[in-house]
């Protein structure tokens, strides 16, 4: 925080700064002028609050005489992102994901501080100290990652997800897949490289996630990057009907999602379906049918 302050010259002069900043015993020292007399030290003091100010008006206190004008302000120690943090906490815990996870702390802050500032997981630490929520260290996160990545793990999320959402039998759920890139060139039999959504040569993932009709979240998987987007709609739904004990689904799809694999799976796990398929030719009774239809042409122009 700026603030001005006077000091002695060695001449006996008053010597008028705005000092910039003092975080880590670092500052930064903009000098006004030094004043001889009361007039020019008034002068320089009007000066300076000008520049400090940049042009808003300021609240007055009626504590300029209180405070002695060479006091330098109290330094701050810490700050915190009040409001932002209590509000996601607060949705956090309204999401279910408080009492889905046993109420681990490294988890949800890691969750908040990547919707504050998606970054990675050590850079995670940096954006809490700012946010002024005590962090975890390094060592304390890398132990809580593989509980993280567990299946008990992810299943709970994804019924407090489906429990949120109101999930019943007439839920319209819809899939998608993408994929994410790791800067590395180094492939490992799960990030590997394929079909980029942008266009990348890097090693990958394919992500799937199901969301209800809103776009809210109920189950990601992962697969590995060279796998066709095709082949991961199956064991999804599969998936997804295990966590919620169903007995049944229709699966609803167009030509881009559906393969010959795709289709004997779904018969194999005797699913419901209503499937778009390409057509390679015209069957003949549409083909009959149609030079009959009237064509109605509008001119534009």
């Amino acid at each position: 925080m700026a603030y001005v302050r006077t000091v002695k010259t060695a001449s006996g002069a008053r010597a008028v700064q705005i000092v910039h900043g003092s975080r880590k015993g670092s500052r930064s020292i903009e000098h006004i002028g030094s004043a001889h007399t009361d007039d020019e030290y008034a002068a320089l003091k009007a000066v300076a609050a000008r520049r400090l100010a940049a042009g808003q008006g300021e609240l007055d206190l009626g504590i300029a005489d209180v405070v002695p004008a060479s006091a330098e302000p109290l330094p701050i120690q810490s700050s915190r992102m009040g409001h932002l943090w209590d509000g996601l906490e607060y949705l956090y815990r309204e999401l279910g994901f408080d009492d889905a996870t046993g109420g681990d702390p490294v988890f949800r802050d890691l969750v908040l501080a990547r919707i504050i500032e998606p970054t990675s997981k050590l850079d995670s630490i940096r954006v809490l100290e700012e946010v002024g929520v005590p962090a975890m260290s390094y060592p304390t996160m890398n132990r809580r990652l593989p509980i993280y990545a567990t299946d008990t793990w992810r299943q709970n999320l994804a019924a407090a997800c489906a429990k949120h959402a109101g999930l019943g039998p007439t839920t319209l759920v819809l899939y998608d897949v993408t994929t994410l890139y790791f800067e590395t060139d180094k492939a490992d039999g799960f990030r590997e490289p394929g079909f980029s959504k942008e266009r990348r040569l890097e090693p990958q993932i394919t992500v799937g996630m199901l969301t209800d009709a809103t776009g809210f979240p109920l189950l990601i998987e992962a697969f590995e990057g060279n796998k066709s987007e095709k082949l991961t709609i199956v064991p999804t739904v599969l998936k997804f009907m295990a966590a919620h004990d169903l007995s049944d689904v229709t699966v609803v799809a167009d030509a881009g999602m559906i393969s010959a694999e795709n289709m004997k799976a779904i018969e194999r796990e005797d699913l419901s379906f209503i499937l778009g398929e390409r057509m390679p030719s015209i069957p003949y009774q549409i083909a009959k049918w149609s030079p009959t239809i009237p064509i109605r042409r509008q001119r534009t122009g």
